[in-house]
């Protein structure tokens, strides 16, 4: 392409887009759009070298690579749109689970007023017998159960709070465990306690943190079900 002098039409279109010229402007012109490239493209082709003039395979190729561009942008302010929009939705959502349990992998939680706890267990494989064992804060075994004989798989069961005379335990933190049977000792299983959301924290990334009662601030993502 031949030099091209301070009044070719490409240097009036470039002049539009200078620097000074943009300060001038308001936001919306502040990118080149599809107008203003087949302007330069315009003005390319007008001060093209005759006798060196590029192949109709290269304005062709600007042509497909801004549309290209100018189509990925458009998919990337529709994904930050349906992102914004579907975070908006989780929050308020988890605005929602304020005052209800949730089930997080622990094995200490909260007993509180009213109410029991739920303990979920993976039962490796089928089993002869299953015990659930409940602690107190010191660590002292306070109550047992036999849970009889349990099918492979994801199990519930539920601690209502009350000793064998029918008193309820006082409230604060308790400690469980379940164990099954295997190769003649007892094993003890990844359980999920059952937990009160106090609050909700939105974190600087978008996050959400659940600040359950008992066992502290906790990802909504490390929760396995939602009473």
């Amino acid at each position: 392409m031949s030099e091209i002098g301070d009044n070719s039409a490409l240097s009036k279109v470039l002049a539009d887009y200078s620097l000074a010229d943009r300060g001038k402007e308001t936001a919306k012109n502040n990118d080149m759009g599809r107008s203003e490239f087949l302007k330069l493209l315009v003005a390319q082709l007008e001060n093209q070298d005759p006798t060196k003039p590029q192949e109709n395979g290269e304005f062709v190729s600007q042509l497909a690579q801004f549309s290209s561009l100018e189509e990925q942008q458009k998919m990337s302010t529709s994904f930050t749109d349906f992102s914004t929009s579907f975070q908006s939705t989780q929050h308020l959502q988890a605005t929602s689970l304020v005052g209800r349990p949730v089930h997080v992998l622990s094995d200490v939680t909260a007993l509180t007023e009213t109410g029991g706890v739920s303990v979920i267990a993976d039962i490796p494989h089928v089993t002869g017998n299953a015990q659930l064992n409940v602690f107190n804060s010191n660590g002292s075994k306070i109550d047992s159960f036999e849970l009889g004989p349990q099918a492979e798989g994801r199990a519930e069961f539920l601690w209502t709070g009350f000793d064998a005379n029918d008193q309820r335990f006082p409230p604060g933190m308790y400690s469980f465990s379940v164990e099954v049977p295997e190769d003649g000792k007892n094993k003890a299983l990844p359980i999920f306690l059952s937990a009160n959301v106090n609050s909700v924290t939105i974190e600087p990334g978008g996050g959400l943190t659940l600040n359950l009662a008992g066992v502290g601030p906790t990802p909504l993502a490390d929760v396995v079900q939602i009473n």
